[in-house]
Formats: C-alpha cells, sequence, structure tokens
C-alpha cells in the first residue's frame, strides 16, 4: 500500500506541475499577443506532452517512446475532454448547478478518471505468459 500512496503523490505532483505550466505558458502566449485560440491550443498541446513525460517516466517508472502507450496516453486525454464536455453541458441543464461548480467537479473528476487510466491501462504492464497461464 505504500508503493501505491507514492505513486499517487508523484501523480498529484505532476498533474500539478502540468496545470502551473499550462497557467503560464497560456498567459506568456497571450501576452506575446497570439489569439486566445491559439495561445490555448499552444499551451494545451504543450502541458499535455509535459504531462506525459513526467507520468510515463517519473510516476510510473516507464519509457517514454513506447507508440501504444503514446497511443493510449492520447486515448485517455480524448475521453478526458468528452467527460469534461458532458459534465460542464449536462450538470447545469439537468441540476440547475452553476456553470462554475460543474467546472470544480471536473477539476476534481477528471485526476481521479485519468489516474484510473493511467493506472490500469495507460501505463499498466502486459501480463507474461507465465502470469496468464499460472
Amino acid at each position: 500500500m505504500l508503493i501505491l500512496q507514492h505513486k499517487l503523490v508523484r501523480f498529484c505532483l505532476v498533474g500539478g506541475g502540468t496545470a502551473l505550466v499550462y497557467v503560464l505558458l497560456y498567459l506568456a502566449f497571450l501576452a506575446a499577443e497570439l489569439p486566445q485560440v491559439l495561445a490555448n491550443g499552444f499551451a494545451f498541446v504543450m502541458a499535455v506532452m509535459l504531462q506525459y513525460a513526467g507520468q510515463a517516466a517519473f510516476t510510473f517508472g516507464r519509457q517514454l517512446n513506447d507508440l501504444g502507450q503514446i497511443l493510449r496516453f492520447t486515448v485517455m486525454v480524448i475521453l478526458g475532454f468528452v467527460s469534461s464536455a458532458l459534465i460542464t453541458s449536462i450538470l447545469p441543464t439537468m441540476t440547475g448547478m452553476p456553470d462554475w461548480a460543474a467546472a470544480v467537479f471536473v477539476a476534481i473528476y477528471l485526476p481521479v478518471q485519468n489516474f484510473v487510466f493511467m493506472t490500469l491501462w495507460v501505463f499498466a504492464l502486459p501480463f507474461s505468459r507465465t502470469e496468464i497461464t499460472s
């Protein structure tokens, strides 16, 4: 159980660092007078690349140049976007929840979803043949 706590701490450090880098890059791109859409897009892509590198190497101790892992990570990011879009569009409509509360819900929910996906799928080690047949 102790190893899980350390992995969770590393996951949170990378996630918090990534969020901070995203905000700083976004503001820097806006200060450089990039249009808002481009500033957000560039900051988001760079933050996602940082997140992949940090979570793969630091949190899960995996190599970075694994194409299958990169594709799984990309799918996870897309699923995170879909989840956030659904939550922010459905919760306020169905419950009368304010938009800011739905955004806070997403900010709490997405890291949990990502941790589960990363642990069980994105960075999970494949079973060896002896584990499957034993």
